[in-house]
């Protein structure tokens, strides 16, 4: 039967105008997003089979595309969908993150890059750009690189700095393996980075590497 036919009460749009988008279940949640079902299945029934197949939201969002597009019914056209909708949470929750907020609570921190760098399938080195206050100016992602490392350059990384008139950084990366925790060439790099916006009297603050749920902390570590 198709959603046209369901009674208002229960088609997914409807429910979501008249209760919030809180009041969906994930599966109506996916039938929204994607629009529609395939033969035979409706959006809602598609939304339950996905999160059956892939066994989370997080999962479908983060599989790679060569298995998203072997699941009858997806092909590039919701296979862009579901990545725009990941990108736009990240950037909404950046949002969150206003530009002027004080960054004292480092659990605020951590949650702030989990939530922009968790499910990276590449590696990715940020870098939050804060005042002589510790108020955020700006966050920024300066190297890509691959699933087990990025290119650093010390040069770029006090450039952007200085350019944000920054007093202090944060530096930050992940690790797509999941596994937090910190290499010879982390710590070698750190230092260096360290080492050279010291030279324009910038500190660095922290270096955090993003795992899977887990957010480690140069300076908790004593390794600044």
């Amino acid at each position: 039967m198709s959603i046209r036919d369901w009674p208002k009460s229960e088609r997914p749009r409807e429910k979501l105008i008249e209760r919030g988008a809180q009041g969906l279940s994930e599966a109506e949640v996916l039938a929204v997003l994607l629009g529609s079902g395939v033969q035979g299945r409706s959006a809602v029934e598609l939304g339950r089979d996905l999160l059956m197949e892939f066994g989370s939201l997080r999962a479908l969002f983060s599989s790679e595309r060569a298995r998203f597009l072997t699941h009858r019914g997806l092909g590039l056209t919701r296979y862009c969908i579901v990545q725009a909708a990941l990108e736009l949470g990240r950037r909404h929750y950046r949002e969150a993150m206003c530009i002027g907020s004080v960054l004292t609570a480092p659990e605020s921190t951590r949650a702030f890059l989990m939530s922009q760098l968790r499910d990276r399938s590449y590696e990715v080195f940020c870098c939050l750009h804060l005042d002589n206050r510790h108020r955020l100016i700006s966050f920024e992602e300066l190297f890509r690189g691959t699933i087990d490392g990025a290119s650093v350059h010390p040069r770029e990384v006090v450039k952007q700095a200085l350019a944000h008139n920054a007093a202090a950084v944060i530096l930050a990366h992940n690790h797509p393996s999941g596994i937090a925790e910190p290499s010879a060439a982390d710590e070698l790099i750190t230092h260096r980075l360290k080492d050279a916006l010291a030279l324009v009297d910038i500190r660095v603050l922290d270096h955090f590497i993003v795992g899977d749920g887990v957010c480690l902390s140069f300076a908790e570590r004593g390794l600044l």
